[in-house]
């Protein structure tokens, strides 16, 4: 690929808009195969013009500072429209595969906003990303500043005489008379940027200054009496109570799943299984982000059951909601722990009740094992199309009734009662 090839960003954008989608090969030869193998190809082609960029190429969408790879970035489009978890579980897949394959790069996970961002900038939904840096040089973003505050013009003058100069194309005296009167105020960028051009566009003293402010306006939380607030979720997600204490309602526990696509309990089928004691396998059709369901728990409160919260991902989560976990159910695989206050799996179930579900008669992951006493390890029978209904799997009742005895102890033994977490 020549330097003077457009950006391979700006490329997939402009195809994307012109609905020529490039297609992956394993060769920068024109006339070679398209493979959708994203761990075979070596690849990103574009048609009109003709142009092939290896998938290893650094690429100006940044995450955590660090240029993402052109392989990373026609994943996440191709994923666009899959559940979080399947996009985690397909690149971990992916990953795999170029590891055995000896692959130099990687594919990188994107966190959720980057890669919401990244394909609502690809569609041409938005025209800027934080996350993608500017393709303007040093010399462009002090031009672009002149423009903006008037000591350089946007347009240069062209007498109305010089308008025929170029023979076949001539504009009208009066009009060029009026285009010779404009002066350029600038694009976005060099508006935003001001007289003085801002390093790496960083506005945070910006929001330092504009926190002031609006701190002023905000009542004061010993003068209001405000609901039991709640997490703050994603378009579509039901909130969450908040685990502070209040005299109208107690804090609810919360219990984590695993979000990968092995696992034998998701969202779709863990609340039939925890309410009914029946288990069905998962589906992959949409469902909720959250789930609640209620259990009275004797010894914790006799009279009134406690409502659980479930959810496969602690992206919402505040830094006092990790009080709440009671319970992590758990494959076996350690990046589920990626996003969790407690990374390491020993940490983590000293300070939640371990739950790994597996079929019954098949031997632990040795993951599993290895994490001690802190994971209960239970087993269901497998599931057999043939044979369903509450009769067939009435074992399914009793492994449930087993983690809800586990989790009520470990509840108690870390100061839950009546009212709550006694912390």
């Amino acid at each position: 690929m020549a330097t003077s090839d457009p950006d391979p960003l700006l490329r997939l954008r402009q195809s994307i808009a012109a609905d020529d989608a490039p297609v992956t090969t394993n060769s920068p030869d024109p006339n070679s195969d398209a493979t959708e193998n994203l761990a075979v190809a070596t690849h990103l082609q574009f048609s009109n013009p003709h142009l092939s960029y290896p998938l290893e190429t650094p690429t100006r969408f940044l995450s955590s500072d660090k240029p993402v790879n052109l392989r990373s970035i026609w994943f996440a489009w191709q994923k666009k429209d899959v559940a979080i978890p399947d996009y985690i579980a397909s690149a971990q897949a992916l990953n795999e595969e170029l590891t055995n394959k000896n692959a130099v790069s990687r594919v990188q996970n994107l966190v959720f906003v980057e890669r919401l961002d990244l394909i609502t900038w690809l569609e041409g939904a938005s025209e800027e990303s934080e996350y993608i840096k500017g393709l303007e040089s040093g010399a462009s973003a002090k031009r672009s500043a002149q423009v903006a505050s008037g000591a350089a013009g946007g347009v240069s003058t062209i007498p109305s005489g010089a308008a025929g100069a170029r023979g076949a194309r001539t504009v009208d005296p009066r009009l060029q008379e009026i285009y010779n009167g404009e002066r350029r105020m600038g694009d976005r960028n060099s508006v935003l940027r001001g007289i003085k051009p801002t390093e790496h566009q960083d506005f945070s003293h910006v929001r330092k200054i504009a926190e002031t402010f609006l701190s002023r306006s905000r009542p004061s939380k010993s003068l209001t009496t405000a609901p039991n607030p709640s997490l703050v979720s994603l378009p579509g997600k039901p909130p969450i109570n908040s685990g502070k204490p209040s005299s109208h309602r107690r804090p609810d526990p919360i219990i984590l799943l695993s979000p990968s696509a092995s696992s034998l309990l998701r969202l779709s089928n863990i609340k039939l299984f925890l309410s009914d004691g029946l288990y069905t396998p998962p589906t992959t059709s949409n469902h909720a982000n959250i789930l609640h369901l209620t259990r009275l728990l004797p010894s914790i409160d006799p009279h009134r059951p406690l409502r659980f919260i479930l959810v496969d991902t602690p992206e919402q989560f505040k830094p006092d909601y990790w009080n709440r976990v009671v319970a992590v159910f758990t494959t076996g695989q350690t990046w589920q722990f990626k996003g969790y206050k407690w990374q390491d799996p020993r940490e983590l179930f000293k300070e939640a009740l371990g739950v790994y579900v597996g079929w019954r008669g098949e031997d632990l992951p040795p993951s599993v094992r290895g994490w001690g006493r802190g994971v209960l390890s239970v087993g269901v029978e497998k599931w057999n199309p043939a044979v369903q209904g509450a009769g067939a799997r009435w074992r399914d009742r009793e492994v449930v009734e087993g983690i809800w005895g586990r989790v009520e102890e470990w509840m108690r033994s870390k100061g839950w009662g009546k009212e709550g977490l006694a912390r």
